[in-house]
Order: structure tokens, then sequence, then C-alpha cells
């Protein structure tokens, strides 16, 4: 299986938001700290939800 392709990313504090197509072709958007031993990441089907997502987080590292 190919990695995913991301595209049309931004940062939002240490949230780095950003758009992919998954194995079945469905557009999905990700929110993932780049903080060191944070470990937040969730996918959404709305790019709006992952980037409210990035604006709220709080590491709690």
């Amino acid at each position: 299986m190919r990695p995913f392709r991301y595209y049309d990313v931004i940062r939002i504090g240490p949230v780095q938001v950003a758009t992919f197509h998954n194995g079945r072709g469905q557009t999905k958007h990700i929110a993932a700290c780049t903080a060191p031993k944070c470990g937040f990441s969730t996918e959404h089907f709305d790019r709006s939800a992952a980037e409210l997502a990035a604006r709220t987080h709080r590491c709690t590292a």
C-alpha cells in the first residue's frame, strides 16, 4: 500500500492540520500535535472539525 500523501497542510500552534485520501478513496482531514511525547492525533471527515480540534488542543506533556 502506498503511504498517504498529505496536502493543504497548515500549522495551528503545535498542531498540524492536513488533508489526505485514505485507501478507500475518501478525503479525510487529520490534526496531529508535533510536541514531543504528546501523541495527540485525530481524523475527521470535515476540515473545519480538524481545525477546531487543533485550536482547542492543550498538550498534557
